[in-house]
């Protein structure tokens, strides 16, 4: 199962991806605000629990409707885990470490990385991308798509 679970896991990187954020849209090239400044800020306590309680939302509500297959760090992965588990591994994820989220055995890919302060969605199907956009919002968050 490892095998194939990396192999789908492979394949959706190279998928369409959308970015869950709590920026509106991506940051210009040459933008003359202070992007690195503020997203250091974020990686910082306390903005950074909260803004990793804003995923966790996203996150736990999404397996409401949808089955989440999980691995850290490229570890054994887990079906259907417990909640407080899930918020743990994704706070973790976060801060330091590689989640990936399976959604609907291998249809699509929510990814979360130390040293960042977005998840990636990859290969969202129209019904997919509509409901984490829903979530998003809710959790005041904001979902788009990265410029070519």
């Amino acid at each position: 199962m490892e095998n194939d679970y990396n192999e789908k896991v492979e394949r959706l990187l190279d998928a369409p991806y959308w970015v869950i954020d709590f920026l509106p849209m991506q940051v210009p090239q040459g933008s003359k605000g202070q992007f690195f400044a503020i997203e250091q800020y974020y990686l910082q306590e306390p903005q950074h629990e909260r803004l990793c309680r804003q995923f966790v939302d996203v996150v736990l509500k999404l397996n409401c409707y949808h089955d989440l297959l999980v691995s850290r760090d490229g570890g054994d992965e887990w079906l259907y885990p417990d909640p407080k588990m899930l918020e743990k591994w994704l706070t973790e994820s976060l801060q330091n470490g590689h989640l990936c989220l399976m959604i609907d055995d291998g249809e699509s890919l929510i990814t979360a990385s130390g040293g960042d302060i977005c998840l990636t969605l990859y290969n969202p199907s129209p019904d997919l991308l509509d409901l984490v956009q829903r979530l998003a919002s809710a959790a005041g968050l904001h979902l788009w798509q990265p410029k070519e």
